[in-house]
């Protein structure tokens, strides 16, 4: 039984700095074609994109007007929230059409879009990273994440799903991001739709002198749903993040990542490094994600049974009904017996 490419939750498309005041752009998710723009008071909109008079498509070659979008075919506007609202040869509009409006919300310079395959309004906002860990502080300490912190690819054979089994896969952070040692778990929380972690690690770094030594840090996570991933890690600075997956169709997603490094008296010679170093661990989990298959039922060591376990039930709730993989419960009965 596969897993769904469809999961409910708020999804990243893009970065608020890609989408100025009166720009419209065309976008592909869930197996959508979508239109998003800027109004001319700044508000972001995201529609569906085809034109409910004759079918153009109004990402290419639609205008802003006010909060409006126009069509490049016969000038027909439509709303924000999708009603017809003016049709140039014509007195009245048409009231009976309406293009589908998806919700969106902006924090911290991100772009998120709400999918639910079943047509329901948000069920919880979104966060700011900097509201989630009391270690971090205020937005003020970070650099802006965009241009310079942030990594994208597209088009990639990876479900959201591998972003949040990260959360509960402690082992991977010696193989793939090279820690001394398997970190400690100190804090694994499931919440109705978040799940927050904590990790203590230990991992070899070069200080200015040159020497290697080694660091100890810890890195806590936060999700959100399926596919988005908040984290906070200290060491050498401190780095917030964001790493999310947004299915584009059925097969492939976009795979973001965002750093917000923290303001250091060393900035000048090392936080071109410290943003490369965070990129580079997130470009690590991507050269797995995107040749790996999802396994049902896996084979795990007797101490991340019950890890893996228990987040893939959690996860369950943000699926269709019918596309939820395995149940759980049944699928690692015996896990923790087997290594």
């Amino acid at each position: 039984m596969a897993l769904s490419m469809k999961p409910t939750g708020w999804f990243q498309i893009g970065w608020s700095a890609e989408l100025a005041v009166g720009e419209v752009k065309p976008m592909l998710y869930f197996g959508q074609d979508l239109v998003a723009y800027r109004t001319v008071s700044g508000r972001l909109v995201v529609l569906n994109a085809y034109c409910e008079h004759l079918g153009a498509n109004l990402a290419y070659g639609g205008k802003v007007q006010g909060d409006d979008i126009e069509c490049p075919f016969h000038n027909w506007r439509w709303s924000p929230e999708g009603r017809n609202t003016c049709i140039p040869y014509q007195d009245s509009t048409n009231r009976v059409r309406r293009i589908q409006s998806w919700s969106v919300q902006e924090m911290d310079g991100v772009m998120y879009l709400w999918h639910d395959a079943e047509g329901n309004s948000p069920q919880y906002p979104v966060p700011s990273v900097f509201g989630l860990f009391e270690e971090s502080g205020p937005r003020e300490r970070y650099h802006e994440t965009y241009p310079d912190g942030i990594f994208e690819k597209g088009e990639l054979p990876v479900h959201p799903q591998y972003v949040i089994e990260n959360g509960v896969d402690f082992a991977h952070f010696k193989y793939v991001h090279r820690t001394d040692e398997i970190p400690t778990v100190t804090m694994r929380e499931f919440g109705e739709h978040t799940l927050q972690t904590e990790l203590a690690l230990k991992y070899k770094h070069r200080n200015e002198s040159g020497e290697i030594v080694t660091v100890h840090g810890i890195t806590k996570g936060y999700l959100l749903g399926v596919g988005i991933s908040y984290s906070y890690a200290s060491g050498v600075g401190e780095i917030c993040s964001l790493t999310a997956v947004t299915p584009i169709d059925d097969k492939k997603s976009v795979v973001r990542f965002s750093a917000w490094a923290s303001r250091e008296a060393d900035d000048d010679q090392m936080l071109a490094k410290r943003r490369r170093s965070a990129i580079s661990q997130l470009k690590a989990d991507v050269a797995i994600w995107e040749h790996q298959r999802y396994t049902e039922p896996p084979g795990l060591a007797t101490a991340e049974a019950a890890g893996f376990r228990e987040i893939r039930q959690w996860a369950r709730r943000f699926y269709p009904e019918g596309q939820r993989g395995h149940d759980a419960k049944e699928q690692f009965a015996g896990s923790e017996l087997v290594t």
